[in-house]
């Protein structure tokens, strides 16, 4: 008998039972994107916005010409630098890491937790890819950070394959364009090509901070600021790179098995 086999029959089942069951993601302990909480800023000090190396951050003048913290997560790289630069615990670590959203606008820190339920007209009905969903990715310029959790989609630990959800070599037989880098132009004509080889519906995924807003390289020589205005985004997964937990989260919560957890930039119930 191989050894392989042999282990495999002694040590049983590897497949987490997440997200069924609570603490078992593989990602406990694993820092995420920081918690933030304006009202305890220091007048005029701005610190974390000077450490952030992605714009993430700003200070910006609001009412009765007080300043306050603006937060971009979709910009956010999860690098920590704000909460070693932050001077009154406004920002601070955490454990936040499932950041999927359907509108761009939840990725920006508001006042409050009670912004809009996320937008139900979507472009296309996704009634019958609730069970099953066929994925094309595209590396559109990335360091293949975000490429080595994709990988991991499929060990035995995580099995994307239990919830349905495929990878596949070509476009016209995909669901989902999942789209991984800061989008440098000259991929741009190649994503179009391959959306536009999609059967309909048709959906795109902008997973990582690249694709998100641009990331580090964000504005730069070769690349823009994200997939908007390239492609139409139905999901968005910031983080540098999202980790295998947070990208299957992002796909329940585009398929509506599980709920949207972040609104107005916070985490919600």
């Amino acid at each position: 008998m191989p050894f392989w086999t042999f282990f495999g029959l002694r040590r049983g089942k590897a497949t987490t039972p997440w997200p069924d069951v609570d603490l078992q993601s593989g990602q406990e302990g694993v820092l995420g994107m920081p918690r933030f909480e304006p009202e305890r800023c220091e007048p005029a000090c701005g610190d974390c916005a000077a450490a952030c190396p992605t714009a993430a951050i700003t200070v910006r003048t609001g009412e009765a010409g007080k300043e306050r913290l603006a937060v971009d997560y979709g910009r956010c790289i999860a690098c920590q630098l704000c909460v070693e630069a932050c001077p009154a615990d406004a920002a601070v670590p955490s454990f936040d890491w499932a950041f999927g959203t359907r509108r761009r606008s939840d990725l920006l820190l508001s006042a409050g937790t009670d912004a809009p339920d996320p937008e139900t007209g979507e472009r296309h009905s996704r009634d019958g890819f609730r069970r099953s969903l066929h994925i094309r990715h595209v590396d559109a310029g990335s360091c293949n950070g975000c490429e080595s959790e994709l990988q991991a989609l499929n060990n035995p630990f995580y099995n994307l394959h239990r919830f349905g959800v495929f990878f596949t070599a070509s476009p016209r037989f995909a669901d989902l364009l999942l789209v991984t880098g800061p989008i440098t132009y000259a991929m741009h004509e190649p994503l179009r090509r391959a959306y536009e080889a999609m059967p309909a519906p048709r959906w795109v995924m902008a997973a990582g901070t690249c694709a998100v807003s641009g990331g580090v390289a964000g504005g730069g020589y070769a690349c823009g600021n994200g997939l908007d205005g390239v492609l139409p985004v139905d999901l968005y997964l910031p983080g540098c790179p999202p980790n295998p937990a947070a990208i299957i989260e992002a796909l329940l919560i585009f398929l509506d098995r599980m709920p949207q957890k972040v609104k107005g930039g916070r985490l919600v119930d």
